[in-house]
């Protein structure tokens, strides 16, 4: 079984892209999608209404920057500072050009920053390629197996 993508967005709009633009690029990987940052940690940490998800890390995170409850930056920095989570990569996908939040991203150890194309077909491309380079060609660390093994 494959891992599956955690994809964290608040934004209707931007959601509904990214999905059709990860649906266009065909990958098998389910999407699990929350909308806050506490949620996408409650998925990690396997709590609340997340607490009998099958155990396993995502293959990637999207993840938005501009998030309620709590910042796509505090998540990274808990995703990082916590040892079963810190080698899942990570891909800021935001509006967001600022100097400050590119370099707070990579400081706090982001796999890339992707600024969201205002143009839909390079919005498409874009998550299309990110989605196949995370979830498929991307070599995993060693012991973080790409597919789950179903029970």
């Amino acid at each position: 079984m494959l891992k599956p993508i955690l994809l964290v967005e608040d934004n209707p709009n931007d959601l509904e892209l990214t999905l059709i633009a990860l649906a266009k690029s065909q990958l098998a990987n389910e999407v699990v999608v929350v909308r806050d940052g506490a949620e996408a940690l409650d998925y990690l940490h396997r709590r609340g209404e997340f607490s009998e998800r099958p155990a396993g890390n995502p293959a990637v995170i999207l993840l938005d920057l501009k998030l309620p409850k709590v910042d796509g930056l505090e998540v990274l920095k808990e995703i990082r500072d916590t040892d079963a989570l810190k080698s899942i990569p990570v891909v800021m996908l935001t509006s967001s050009k600022e100097e400050q939040d590119v370099l707070r991203s990579y400081e706090l150890g982001v796999n890339a920053y992707v600024v969201k194309p205002v143009d839909f077909a390079e919005f498409v491309r874009a998550i299309a390629d990110l989605g196949i380079f995370w979830a498929v060609l991307n070599e995993p660390p060693p012991g973080s197996r790409r597919y789950v093994k179903p029970k």
